[in-house]
């Protein structure tokens, strides 16, 4: 909103006045969602080939396909996001580096030629030892890749919630999560049941620790800031989100953990296969959540 215009420099001064209502709605919540999909998968496969080569040896053509279809539909909703989809040009041709999305944008373009260069290595090439080199650098950039949107959700005034060093442990948490319960449904027979059940084990520390941080918001949060005391009435109580929130923690976090156990106790890789379904799906809800609850608090 222009406040006034200065004549004498043609300055104009403009009122930071906030946004009503929801300005991120749930395509974001598809764009995180997918993202953690889109690295998770390189992180696991990197994993993979260095523990099981011999298990995951076929597996470096399908996993890499998958991570570019995720990445797509990540850069495809945060197109569909942006107020001015059609000058997201400006991003590369005009970039401010303070910017997050700007930041953003450049390495997960980088990140996405590197993904056809690795589907190039692996299905026309077929050499494996240049992928498994190029896979380290793949994997490597796929760090920040999951954390730039800690980092664009932490420069959001009046959010006290998104905190850089919480959400950035959540992304991480939520790729390792992802990309572990995708590689256990996407092994197949390929994969044998040790290397599944590893796999298991990294869904289940990830669920545990990302429940842990959910948990010390939730309690602690309110000793931190009001704000953020207000922002969890939403899921507190009769709160607006608060059966979301917790059909999130279950099927994301509590019930695979309990069903990773069960794998490991009696071999199953049906119930560890229900464990990676469960927490892909309540991974969408978690997300959706915690990106809804902020943006309900009026910012006057």
């Amino acid at each position: 909103m222009v406040h006034e215009t200065l004549s004498a420099t043609n300055a104009v001064v403009t009122l930071d006045v906030g946004l009503p209502g929801i300005v991120w709605p749930w395509l974001v919540t598809i764009n995180m969602w997918a993202k953690s999909i889109g690295t998770g998968v390189i992180f696991m496969l990197f994993f993979l080939l260095r523990k099981y080569p011999h298990d995951a040896r076929d597996l470096r053509f399908p996993t890499t396909v998958v991570s570019i279809v995720f990445i797509h539909i990540f850069l495809l909703f945060t197109l569909a996001d942006l107020h001015q989809p059609f000058r997201m040009w400006h991003i590369f041709f005009y970039p401010h580096w303070t910017s997050a999305i700007t930041v953003g944008a450049w390495m997960a373009t980088l990140f996405v030629g590197l993904l056809f260069l690795l589907a190039f290595f692996s299905f026309i090439k077929k050499d494996n030892a240049a992928f498994d080199r190029l896979l380290m650098w793949v994997t490597i950039l796929a760090i920040p890749v999951t954390l730039y949107t800690a980092g664009l959700m932490s420069q959001c005034t009046a959010r006290e919630l998104w905190q850089m060093p919480t959400e950035s442990a959540q992304m991480m948490l939520a790729a390792l999560l992802a990309g572990s319960a995708t590689m256990i449904l996407l092994g197949g027979k390929q994969l044998s049941f040790e290397a599944k059940s590893t796999l298991g084990v990294v869904l289940g520390l990830s669920a545990l620790f990302a429940f842990i941080l959910y948990m010390a918001e939730l309690i602690f949060g309110p000793m931190k800031a009001e704000e953020v005391g207000a922002v969890l009435a939403y899921i507190k109580g009769d709160g607006e989100y608060a059966t979301l929130f917790w059909v999130g923690q279950w099927v994301a976090y509590l019930l695979p953990m309990l069903f990773v156990m069960l794998s490991r106790v009696g071999k199953s890789e049906s119930i560890l296969k229900l464990a990676a379904l469960l927490a892909l799906a309540g991974l969408w809800v978690v997300k959706h959540v915690w990106l809804m609850i902020p943006q309900l608090l009026p910012m006057s």
